[in-house]
């Protein structure tokens, strides 16, 4: 889940990694590093924190040279200091590298390696690659070593290295992602594309098992057996704009106002063929993590519901110990970045075992586009903040592009707009809620996915337990932790649902609970502490009036408790690691 970058060209090349950093820092930031290679051969300074903390004590831009890498660390092997933060050296300094990825037999290696004299100085799995390659350059030039370095690696990884002379990068990727960027006389390379729209916007999405080597006058690509590939360049429209906060405090909330925009954008999205592989479908499996797994479970609900599909939502993670895919198997992934490695695993077992495969994706050239048969783009343009907002909500719309015939293209970003003229009602439960220990959302219906993501975003992003659940499983067990004071947030639209949510609402009001719902229903407003008046729409559309509401909520939670909503701790914005 690290970022990583290299540059080789014309230009100060650690401008152009600290640029590249601070855009990818959405990727991790327990740690930042920059390696040069110069007049004086590799400079390398880094340190734990984030990037522009550690940039500024390191002076990363006083650096001279026109050759480097970056890197973005989110701690998997050892834990958060300077020593374990990249780049990583061999035991001349002849050359650095950089790795986003787990190796997972890095002990046994290491153990080789420390038998023949090498002295690791981290306790990374990341290290043992560049002493590895460092090994084998003893009996082969440069080339040659990385690649033979490379075929004993097993794990995940995307590594760029830059070495002493200053005249090339090598770079290798497996199970992680990897672009290069393609200038006049020079190129880029990094884990996402927003790291260098300030650039170019020709780009070249890396297979997986492939090597890169790129000088000054190009580069070339070839697999793990040989094979030269030719470079599939694609056209960027993203503007670099959207790496900047354009007024707003975070992020995340510019992402949320962005998405009436993004909704246009992805309700303008041919999804014919996609639609056409739903309809012939016996069975139908949707695989995917987090806040996409949400969409999963209204996509699910939906297809049962309105075209009397046979479909089950999945967590990807659990996909292979559960799942039972073949030849009559549709398998729909999920995935805001194309590159979440449990989904992709899932995705691989059922190509595996012959399903046929859709992937619903933002990001163009990713792996999951790559892998499946036919891919529906969200287009909602770049996420920056690690929160996914308007990835959610597009994938939504995609979803309901794809289940009803007759969907008016102007509606949903219309909800979207009323929604958010709730902001600074929301602004002011924040106080109330930022002491809590525990928050219950509950709900029902096409509503219980969207408290499911609403607890989800109030939990990661302001460290207070939340849970939802469905209305009627509150005398099931969780009607116990009710009591004075213990806050329930009620998604209760005006829709076949209410006449048992206001039951459910009953229940917890006889403990001492705090209720505030989200409800168009008078008899609700009358009944809660507090409410937010919904407006009425179609049943199915409520999820569109919801979400908004509770991604400012927990947004507005988190600020008040002194957090910063777009790095919430330990996580990371594409989850490359199973």
């Amino acid at each position: 889940m690290c970022g990583i970058i290299g540059y080789i060209g014309f230009r100060k090349a650690s401008e152009v990694i600290l640029q590249g950093l601070k855009t990818l820092e959405y990727r991790g930031y327990d740690s930042a590093g920059i390696a040069i290679s110069n007049e004086k051969g590799i400079e390398i300074r880094k340190g734990a924190g984030k990037v522009a903390d550690v940039s500024n004590s390191l002076l990363f831009t006083s650096l001279n040279g026109k050759i480097g890498i970056g890197h973005n660390r989110w701690a998997t092997h050892g834990k958060v200091c300077d020593k374990n933060a990249h780049p990583h050296s061999d035991c001349s300094g002849n050359i650095a590298l950089v790795h986003n990825g787990v190796i997972e037999n890095y002990f046994v290696l290491k153990e080789e390696l420390i038998s023949k004299g090498h002295k690791f100085k981290s306790e990374t799995d990341s290290e043992i690659i560049v002493h590895l390659i460092e090994e084998n350059c003893k009996s082969m030039w440069l080339e040659n070593a990385f690649v033979e370095a490379i075929e004993k690696l097993q794990g995940s990884y995307a590594i760029v290295l830059v070495e002493k002379s200053g005249q090339k990068l090598f770079a290798a990727r497996k199970n992680s992602p990897l672009i290069v960027g393609i200038g006049k006389q020079e190129y880029f390379f990094a884990s996402d594309i927003p790291a260098v729209l300030s650039y170019t916007k020709k780009i070249v999405p890396i297979e997986d098992e492939c090597i890169v080597i790129a000088s000054r006058s190009g580069f070339k690509i070839f697999n793990f057996t040989g094979t030269k590939i030719k470079p599939k360049i694609i056209k960027v429209k993203w503007s670099s704009k959207v790496a900047e906060k354009g007024g707003f405090p975070h992020f995340m909330l510019k992402e949320i106002y962005e998405q009436k925009l993004a909704l246009y954008n992805s309700l303008s999205t041919n999804v014919s063929k996609a639609k056409k592989m739903i309809v012939n479908a016996k069975n139908i499996h949707i695989i995917a993590c987090g806040t996409s797994y949400h969409a999963s479970i209204i996509f699910s609900i939906l297809l049962e519901k309105h075209l009397k599909k046979n479909a089950k939502a999945f967590i990807a993670s659990e996909y292979r110990t559960i799942a039972n895919p073949d030849k009559d198997v549709l398998a729909i992934a999920i995935s805001q970045s194309g590159e979440t490695a449990d989904t992709l695993q899932a995705i691989r077992f059922a190509k595996s075992n012959n399903a046929k495969l859709l992937a619903l994706t933002n990001v163009v050239g990713s792996s999951l586009a790559r892998i499946s048969n036919e891919i529906v783009y969200l287009n909602a343009g770049p996420e920056m903040s690690i929160a996914a907002t308007k990835t959610f909500s597009s994938q939504l719309a995609i979803i309901y592009k794809l289940i009803f015939e007759n969907l008016e293209q102007k509606t949903i970003p219309k909800l979207i707009e009323s929604a958010l003229s709730h902001e600074q009602k929301i602004k002011s439960l924040a106080p109330k809620l930022k002491k809590k220990n525990d928050i219950f959302f509950i709900a029902r219906g096409l509503s219980y996915p969207i408290a499911m993501e609403g607890a989800l975003k109030l939990k990661e992003l302001s460290y207070l337990h939340a849970e939802a659940y469905p209305g009627g499983e509150l005398k099931h067990g969780p009607l116990s932790l009710i009591r004075s004071g213990v806050p329930i947030i009620v998604l209760a639209p005006d829709d076949e649902s209410l006449p048992k949510i206001y039951g459910n609402i009953k229940e917890v009001k006889a403990r001492g609970a705090f209720v505030i719902a989200f409800t168009n229903s008078a008899e609700i407003i009358k009944e809660v502490d507090i409410a937010i008046s919904i407006e009425k729409t179609q049943s199915e559309l409520y999820p569109f009036l919801m979400l908004p509401i509770l991604q400012l909520l927990a947004y507005y939670v988190s600020v008040s408790r002194g957090i910063d909503p777009d790095r919430p701790r330990n996580l990371a914005k594409s989850v490359t690691v199973e």
